[in-house]
């Protein structure tokens, strides 16, 4: 039985992805990160030795510490964030245990874009529609959850890239955007190792609005609609993707424990 200040991997799982999921830090030492450098999805790292730092960074808020194995160092921090009265757990068999779970993904750190001022900064065309919210949100939500992104005309990312050090994506000739049949969402699935059940579900949907394959996915459609109407109402790029990361946090609910409920009335009908 899990203590009261332990969060087994099942249990961080269902949470990772959610948008009141807790900020996830790692505080392995550097010669055992080096050794196996992955992070759990959404997690940072940060020095054990910087507490105050590291109080600061998480502003107050629920966070899960991880170790290499779950015992001295994220115990302890874990310990010492909660007498700051911070809601703090730690993971029970840290890394490796992580790393040892079937299913549970793993960010190879290689993948990961430079970090400017503690967050990643990305850059793409204004006026999203599809690719340039669901990448975004998939950002947000299983890799740096402070992400920045930067919305500016076609013919300016390449210069805005260039000259603010912006990775940029969701346009031609870069590393992160379409392959073959597959959108960015695919991409950034495959080169940060995300690949879940639900999340290859909810790609599924994404591909198929992005790329007018509405046969591939019967909610394509609907992700069209919705994307479509919410460009139209906000004039703000930066308000619309807002807005847009609640539909996709719906979208991965339903991707993952929704997807066998069905809707009728009345209720009984036909029988």
């Amino acid at each position: 039985m899990a203590a009261l200040n332990e969060i087994t991997v099942p249990q961080l799982l269902r949470r990772i992805g959610l948008p009141d999921a807790p900020m996830i830090v790692d505080i392995s030492i550097d010669a055992d990160f080096e050794a196996d450098p992955f992070l759990i999805p959404g997690a940072f790292r940060h020095p054990h030795t910087d507490l105050a730092g590291l109080r600061q960074r998480l502003g107050g808020r629920a966070c899960v510490i991880v170790c290499q194995r779950g015992v001295k160092l994220s115990q302890g921090m874990a310990a010492m964030l909660r007498n700051d009265g911070v809601q703090a757990e730690y993971l029970q068999g840290g890394n490796f245990g992580w790393r040892d779970h079937a299913g549970a993904p793993r960010v190879p750190v290689a993948a990961m874009p430079s970090i400017t001022d503690g967050a990643t900064l990305w850059v793409t065309r204004h006026r999203p529609k599809i690719d340039r919210i669901a990448c975004p949100w998939l950002i947000r939500r299983f890799v740096d959850r402070d992400a920045r992104v930067l919305f500016v005309s076609p013919a300016e990312v390449a210069g805005v890239a260039d000259r603010y050090g912006a990775t940029p994506f969701d346009v031609e000739g870069v590393f992160w955007s379409h392959r073959n049949d597959r959108c960015t969402f695919d991409t950034m699935l495959a080169e940060f190792g995300l690949s879940t059940p639900a999340l290859e579900t909810l790609a599924t949907v994404v591909r198929a609005a992005d790329t007018n394959r509405h046969d591939l996915a019967p909610q394509a459609a609907g992700l069209l609609a919705l994307s479509v109407g919410l460009s139209r109402q906000y004039r703000s790029d930066e308000a619309q993707l807002e807005a847009g990361l609640a539909i996709y946090d719906a979208l991965y609910r339903w991707a993952r424990d929704g997807q066998g409920e069905g809707h009728d009335w009345p209720a009984g009908r036909g029988t």
